[in-house]
């Protein structure tokens, strides 16, 4: 069995991607205007609590500079850089989204 780091997906980007679902449902025009709003806030509120937990976590691994990677192969502070883009995007994604409704 082959275990290499690129055999495996980050936990936490592969949760935003799941996230993501939720705002592509709130950024479809044929869902109806409620149940795009609806998706919105669950996209909003599950990226807060992603924040308040596993973010979190990420950060105290980080400031204790621990270098452990995970199995995808990326230590807490790579994981950090990698969220914090992809978290920028998907919060703008969320403001445009929000206003456009």
């Amino acid at each position: 069995m082959n275990e290499s780091p690129g055999n495996y997906l980050n936990q936490e980007l592969n949760w935003l991607e799941y996230n993501q679902r939720f705002l592509d449902e709130a950024r479809d025009p044929s869902v109806p205007l409620l149940e795009r709003l609806r998706f919105l806030a669950i996209s909003s509120l599950q990226l807060d609590e992603f924040f308040m937990v596993r973010v979190a976590a990420l950060k105290a691994l980080a400031d204790r500079d621990c270098r452990t990677a995970d199995l995808s192969g990326l230590t807490p502070a790579q994981q950090l850089a990698a969220l914090c883009g992809r978290t920028r995007r998907m919060t703008g994604d969320q403001y445009e989204c929000f206003t456009g409704l």
